[in-house]
């Protein structure tokens, strides 16, 4: 139950600003594969496969490849090394989908949408699953690790080729001109994602740390996630439906729940007080008393004497009889006679 309500307050958070509008706006374009796109996806492959071909066979491009390493661009220009380190994160993965994942999602809240921030997840989810596979399959050494002049260095268990930075750069910045509302800021943002994309990967040429040819294969790879979107847009679309019924059957459980009337109670019994038990005075113990017991005195029988029958007191204040044998109180044995 804990568990339920967390997940009820996230996703209310989450589309809490997607509902001063029951409809998205009819304004947002979404791309179709148009036949102008088919041709561009096409052209885009046999030029991926073209590349790949070309460092298998150790082809012009291999030897190319080593020109440009031998020639140490990082030592021919070293006074934009420092600015170049810094410009290469544009292509990392971890840096350049937080920035546009907060771009879409000031999107998402403008347009009350979703749609931006699944359609950055789904290139994400397909370059790491293209590039990727590519990377570990081709296992090609970078400049830095080659071991054999003039080899294409594949299959050596390298993960450099193509260029994930590159990639990257395509995708996540390229994402921007796919979603563009209008004509104008899409060939806008187009341009501005090609100037950003071609300049991470020559960086990564001066760098030293890709060949050339794994910049071309990159951006290659990364046109054609962005090309091929389209083909996912249903998917996509399926996704966010079903987010949106997902908020509404939570939205609607909370809301019965309460405003749903309470349960009566169940009359309870009233049970009589049980009438509490008077304290028991417990038992005195006998004591034994400090001193001897006296013996038992019995008195005379017969009834008793009244006052005026009694004796007189003698001078002494006594009435016992007097004794022969025994001395007045006072007396010394010189008086006994």
């Amino acid at each position: 139950m804990r568990t339920e309500r967390k997940l009820t307050r996230r996703l209310d958070r989450v589309f809490a600003r997607l509902d001063r509008e029951p409809e998205r706006p009819a304004h947002i374009d979404v791309p179709r594969m148009s036949r102008h796109r088919a041709v561009l996806f096409s052209s885009t492959l046999a030029f991926y496969l073209a590349i790949v071909w070309a460092v298998i066979t150790t082809s012009w491009l291999v030897r190319l490849d080593w020109r440009v390493m031998f020639f140490r661009p990082y030592q021919q220009w070293p006074g934009i090394h420092a600015f170049l380190d810094y410009y290469v994160v544009l292509g990392q993965r971890g840096p350049t989908a937080v920035m546009v994942a907060a771009w879409l999602g000031w999107r998402s809240w403008r347009q009350h949408t979703v749609r931006p921030l699944l359609t950055l997840a789904a290139s994400l989810l397909l370059l790491n699953i293209t590039v990727g596979a590519a990377k570990l399959g081709m296992g090609r050494l970078g400049p830095h690790y080659a071991t054999v002049i003039g080899s294409n260095e594949m299959g050596l268990g390298g993960d450099i080729f193509p260029s994930g930075h590159t990639a990257n750069a395509v995708v996540t910045w390229g994402i921007l001109a796919y979603l563009a509302s209008t004509a104008r800021a899409r060939r806008w943002l187009s341009a501005l994602s090609a100037i950003t994309s071609l300049g991470v990967g020559l960086t990564t040429v001066y760098l030293g740390t890709h060949w050339l040819s794994d910049v071309l294969l990159g951006w290659a790879a990364g046109l054609l996630i962005l090309l091929a979107l389209p083909w996912f847009e249903p998917l996509i679309s399926r996704a966010e439906n079903a987010l949106f019924a997902l908020r509404d059957r939570l939205r609607d459980r909370r809301r019965r729940t309460a405003t749903a009337p309470a349960a009566p109670l169940a009359p309870v019994a009233l049970q009589p007080l049980a009438k509490a038990a008077e304290p028991s005075v417990p038992a005195r113990e006998p004591v034994a008393s400090a001193r001897g017991s006296r013996p038992p005195v019995h008195l005379a029988p017969g009834p008793h004497t009244a006052r005026s029958e009694r004796a007189p007191l003698t001078p002494a204040g006594s009435r016992r009889p007097p004794h022969a044998d025994r001395l007045p109180r006072g007396a010394s044995q010189a008086t006994r006679p």
